[in-house]
């Protein structure tokens, strides 16, 4: 970002491009300014100082104004972390806790950003509401998200999507697999295209982040300053396995603890592959304005992919164990 000095213009402004698009971000608070400079390095947007065209996306946010009120006869639904979206079928509103968005369509698809008070240090929402802002305006053209891992089998250059809410193996998998020479695109999040007929992942989160005892395991002791529960790093310091930007999927794995040592899988039809995935993409069936496309993309995904349910056991945490036994699948 760089600082503006044009009169009536936000504290700060930048560029960012991602996927072929281009987002101008806009910060009326110095210190929030800061905080989204910071929570952006640690994704995958790369910084435009020169833009040669307009924005597609225009994301701006303000700190400690009042929130704005939402028109009344909106449909509206819960959604996870307690908050709510409000929607007439194109233009929605997103309440979460003290945070409000708005997404409106056009030519120049715009989301406002509105937080009461500035997010403290630790503080999950900034990077929550931002996701969501980004996310959702991704999808306007036809960029969907996915919370998942992605990595690469290292000789048939096979994509493997890792699917599956915190606490679930998801992370710990990607790593020992990052570890083992893996390349990767996220432990997180991706966003997915139609590229050609296919499905193409690309990574949208930069940073690993695992839970304390997963790090030690695997002779990461470096904890992150924030007192979170989870270990932040960036792959790049600990695994040499390259980054990749983009891969097209051919292995799906959705994950849960088993609490037993070993690990099992089970091979899934192509019926229980969407259900999962509809369930792991809940804006595919929330957001109307996008929802067939999206869920046509879901449709694809499954189409190419061999999928299977991963009952994750202990034994994935010993070296080269996960390598080893997911080779089988992803190597053909």
């Amino acid at each position: 970002m760089v600082v503006s000095q044009v009169p009536a213009r936000p504290a700060s402004h930048g560029f960012y491009a991602v996927a072929g698009r281009l987002l101008f971000i806009e910060s009326f608070d110095p210190q929030l300014r800061k905080l989204i400079v910071e929570l952006f390095a640690g994704w995958q947007l790369t910084p435009v100082t020169a833009p040669e065209r307009a924005p597609d996306i225009r994301i701006t946010f303000f700190c400690g104004d009042a929130l704005p009120k939402i028109p009344p006869n909106l449909n509206h639904f819960e959604i996870a972390h307690s908050g709510k979206c409000y929607s007439d079928g194109a233009d929605y509103y997103l309440t979460l806790r003290h945070t409000l968005l708005h997404l409106q369509n056009g030519n120049e698809i715009s989301v406002s950003v509105w937080f009461t008070k500035l997010p403290g240090p630790g503080d999950p929402m900034l990077a929550r509401a931002t996701s969501f802002a980004v996310c959702a305006a991704l999808r306007r053209f036809r960029l969907f998200e996915l919370h998942s891992a992605g990595l690469v089998h290292p000789e048939s250059e096979n994509g493997v999507l890792i699917v599956g809410p915190s606490g679930s193996g998801k992370s710990t998998l990607a790593l020992q697999l990052a570890l083992a020479g893996w390349p990767y695109l996220s432990d997180d999040e991706l966003l997915l295209s139609v590229v050609n007929g296919e499905v193409e992942a690309r990574g949208f989160r930069s940073f690993f982040a695992v839970s304390k005892a997963t790090a030690l395991a695997a002779g990461i002791d470096k904890i992150d300053s924030s007192g979170q529960f989870k270990t932040c790093f960036e792959p790049g310091a600990i695994v040499t396995a390259p980054r990749k930007l983009r891969t097209t999927p051919r292995l799906l794995l959705f994950t849960s603890l088993s609490g037993e040592y070993e690990t099992q899988l089970r091979k899934l039809t192509q019926s229980e592959t969407m259900s999962r995935l509809i369930r792991a993409c809940p804006w595919a069936s929330y957001d109307t304005a996008i929802a067939a496309s999206n869920l046509e993309l879901l449709s694809t995904l499954a189409r190419q992919t061999s999928a299977f349910d991963l009952f994750a056991g202990r034994d994935l945490l010993e070296p080269n164990h996960a390598s080893n036994l997911l080779s089988r699948y992803a190597g053909s």
